[in-house]
């Protein structure tokens, strides 16, 4: 995972609609966001004079913003997806939902995926009671992800500001610390606002 530099809001502002990068804050009235819509920098506010390509461009940066990642990183995920039988769109998707550090944020243990990628990176997961550190990780069916007890208490304290979440149908959480993967993701259960077939189209251009 590359390391943002650029302040997560204004990524937000860039792509003109939230993208709910830094959890709880993105719903508050402090979300930068919903007191500044329009575009950052000086020419933000002028109206967007988009073509084709940038339609499917502005696409897919939403998509690689939304999960972390680096152009490398995405193009890999692209093309691994491309090879794979089924929709290149859905299984794209489908890819980016099993990395570690989103089903950890999926199952309600972090408020961001950033902070979920954190909790990966510093050791505080249990994948099938292996300590595991890459939140690029793809989970499988039937793997449970569990968090080490040295950080209970501080996920705790981030679910308790989310008292009414639910994980997607495909996870399940199976104790406070700990949950399971049911089954792969389909696309219904996938809450990702993202039009992943001007995706393929970017890349098929």
């Amino acid at each position: 995972m590359g390391r943002h530099t650029t302040a997560s809001c204004k990524l937000c502002r860039r792509e003109k609609e939230k993208l709910y990068l830094k959890g709880e804050k993105c719903g508050t009235e402090k979300c930068p966001f919903t007191r500044r819509s329009y575009g950052p920098g000086q020419h933000g506010k002028l109206p967007p004079r988009t073509s084709e390509y940038g339609i499917r461009l502005r696409e897919k940066q939403k998509a690689r913003r939304i999960y972390g990642l680096t152009e490398r990183q995405f193009e890999k995920y692209f093309d691994t997806a491309d090879r794979r039988e089924g929709a290149t769109g859905e299984k794209l998707l489908e890819l980016l939902e099993r990395r570690l550090d989103n089903v950890v944020f999926r199952l309600g243990f972090s408020p961001s995926r950033q902070g979920a990628r954190q909790i990966v990176r510093n050791g505080g997961v249990l994948v099938n009671d292996r300590k595991t550190n890459i939140p690029s990780f793809e989970v499988k069916v039937g793997d449970v992800i569990r968090i080490i007890p040295k950080l209970e208490p501080l996920v705790k304290k981030q679910k308790d500001k989310m008292p009414d979440y639910m994980p997607p149908s495909w996870l399940s959480v199976t104790s406070e610390m700990e949950g399971k993967v049911n089954s792969i993701p389909g696309r219904e259960e996938i809450d990702t606002l993202v039009a992943e077939h001007l995706i393929v189209e970017y890349y098929s251009r």
